[in-house]
């Protein structure tokens, strides 16, 4: 069994609950973390984890790039934690802007922005004691890393991690997770990023609904693609799939101190 570690059950796509944990179960997917993205759904991702409390762990977040964010909803997802921290397993997704800077009239303010918050942000995941899901790709990921280290925050993962090998060995020697996403059936990066990376440091996610390409394409995604993930990494490592299952899980449980075996 396998725990998929980022996935944003708030979509419409996962109205159905019930419907999305059978089919999870029937691919040996026994829970998600599932991550909110700004007040509204933060709400989802509480209300998912309510009713389905033995299969879904919510974390509250606020996605450095949907730029339409503003300081009222950085409030607001501020007072969330406030209100449910004891409720949740984790502060995510958050992190620092990356895609939204390509078009970004002024790329510069829009980072400046976005470590000023996450500043804030990691702040309360300290005070909270939560664990912290990173939205950090390839140039943020060493920001995200400083940001971390500045505050001295215990336990994180780089979600969809992209960056180069010098990074994410440093993020390694932090103690900090690594998670990969079904790229790594089809894309060569994510393969070797798996080769370098030991098993103990590594969770697997889905980021559902993102849709996959390869033997992916035209399927509807949800956690079940976590036990896929799965199977790949132990074919990469060349290890038994059950073994490689157990770890994955004891790393996510490790991660969001989570009762699970």
């Amino acid at each position: 069994m396998i725990i998929d570690s980022h996935c944003h059950l708030h979509d419409p796509a996962f109205r159905d609950l019930r419907e999305m944990i059978a089919t999870a179960l029937a691919h040996d997917v026994w829970g998600v973390v599932a991550v909110g993205c700004d007040p509204e759904t933060n709400a989802r991702t509480l209300a998912a984890a309510a009713a389905a409390p033995k299969s879904v762990w919510a974390c509250l977040g606020f996605h450095p790039d949907w730029i339409h964010l503003g300081d009222k909803e950085l409030d607001r997802v501020e007072q969330q934690l406030a209100d449910n921290h004891h409720r949740i397993v984790g502060l995510g997704e958050v992190g620092l802007p990356w895609y939204s800077l390509t078009d970004a009239p002024d790329p510069g303010a829009l980072a400046a922005r976005g470590r000023e918050r996450l500043h804030r942000l990691l702040k309360l995941a300290v005070r909270y004691d939560l664990p912290v899901a990173l939205h950090a790709p390839h140039g943020a990921a060493a920001d995200a890393l400083e940001a971390l280290r500045a505050h001295e925050v215990e336990r994180a993962v780089f979600h969809w991690h992209k960056a180069t090998p010098d990074v994410t060995r440093a993020i390694i020697d932090a103690g900090y997770f690594i998670s990969v996403t079904p790229e790594v059936v089809y894309r060569e990066r994510d393969r070797e990023l798996v080769e370098r990376v030991p098993l103990e440091s590594l969770l697997v996610e889905t980021d559902a609904p993102w849709r996959y390409r390869g033997e992916f394409d035209g399927l509807a995604p949800g956690p079940w693609f976590a036990a896929r993930v799965a199977e790949e990494i132990a074919k990469i490592k060349r290890l038994p799939v059950d073994d490689v299952m157990h770890t994955l899980s004891t790393n996510t449980s490790s991660l969001f101190h989570l009762m699970w075996q």
